[in-house]
């Protein structure tokens, strides 16, 4: 139960993120949904196979590289969603995840109480 309440809340940040910037556009909340459970998945596959990889930047950058990773994971989402989740650009999608990962703090914050 708390993971679909993760997955809500997390499709509604992006729709708040959305509503934010200029350079994301999701069309309507059922995409964001999808694009949650998307970004879920390469949270769980491919960010900890990116997260080894790049190892010695995220420790030299303090773990601020950590957010460049996130960028990535939502490109990839954009890429698998095609027209219906856009990201105009990797400097906007830095600025997304930064917000995205703000936002997740409260987030599992609200799920796990």
């Amino acid at each position: 139960m708390r993971w679909i309440l993760s997955l809500v809340l997390n499709a509604l940040a992006l729709m708040l993120i959305d509503y934010l910037f200029d350079g994301i556009t999701i069309d309507g909340f059922m995409i964001a949904l999808v694009a949650s459970i998307i970004l879920a998945m390469l949270n769980a596959i491919v960010k900890p196979i990116l997260v080894i990889l790049t190892l010695p930047i995220t420790i030299v950058t303090l773990g601020l590289f950590l957010f460049v990773i996130n960028a990535v994971t939502l490109m990839l989402t954009q890429a698998l969603l095609g027209d219906k989740f856009i990201i105009n650009g990797f400097g906007t999608a830095i600025i997304a995840a930064i917000l995205f990962s703000i936002l997740n703090i409260f987030i599992n914050k609200i799920v796990k109480d």
